[in-house]
C-alpha cells in the first residue's frame, strides 16, 4: 500500500491526468507546462514513475489511469483507518464525533451507507 501514496506534486500531476483522461502524452506535457510550470522531461519522468507504481499506463503515447481518483481515495482512507484505528471504522467514527457532532443529515447518510453495505 505504501506505493499507492502520492506526494503533493504527484497528486497535482495525477489530478491533471484524472481530469483529462484519456489524453496523449503530448497533451499531458502541455497541461503540466501550463499548470505546474514543468518542462517536458519532468512530465515524462513523473509519468514513468507513476506508471511503474501502477497509477497510470502510457500505451503508445495515450495516457490513461489504472486506478481512478475514487479508488485512490478509498485506498488511502482504508490505510489511514488501518494505521490509526487498527482497522476499526467504529473507532474512527467515535474519535471523529468526540470533537465534532454529526448533523441529523450526516447521521442519516451514514445509516443509508450502512444499510447499503449490508445488502451487498
Amino acid at each position: 500500500m505504501e506505493e499507492m501514496k502520492l506526494g503533493v506534486v504527484e497528486s497535482q500531476f495525477a489530478q491533471i491526468v484524472w481530469d483529462n483522461e484519456p489524453l496523449t502524452s503530448g497533451e499531458l506535457v502541455k497541461l503540466c507546462e501550463a499548470q505546474l510550470k514543468w518542462k517536458k522531461s519532468t512530465t515524462y519522468t513523473v509519468l514513468k514513475k507513476l506508471c511503474e507504481r501502477g497509477f497510470f499506463i502510457n500505451n503508445n503515447g495515450l495516457v490513461t489511469s489504472l486506478i481512478s481518483r475514487d479508488e485512490y481515495d478509498s485506498l488511502r482512507s482504508e490505510k489511514f483507518i488501518e494505521d490509526a484505528f487498527e482497522g476499526s471504522l467504529p473507532a474512527f467514527i467515535a474519535a471523529f464525533t468526540k470533537r465534532k457532532p454529526l448533523s441529523k443529515k450526516e447521521v442519516q447518510e451514514i445509516l443509508d451507507m450502512i444499510e447499503g453495505a449490508d445488502q451487498r
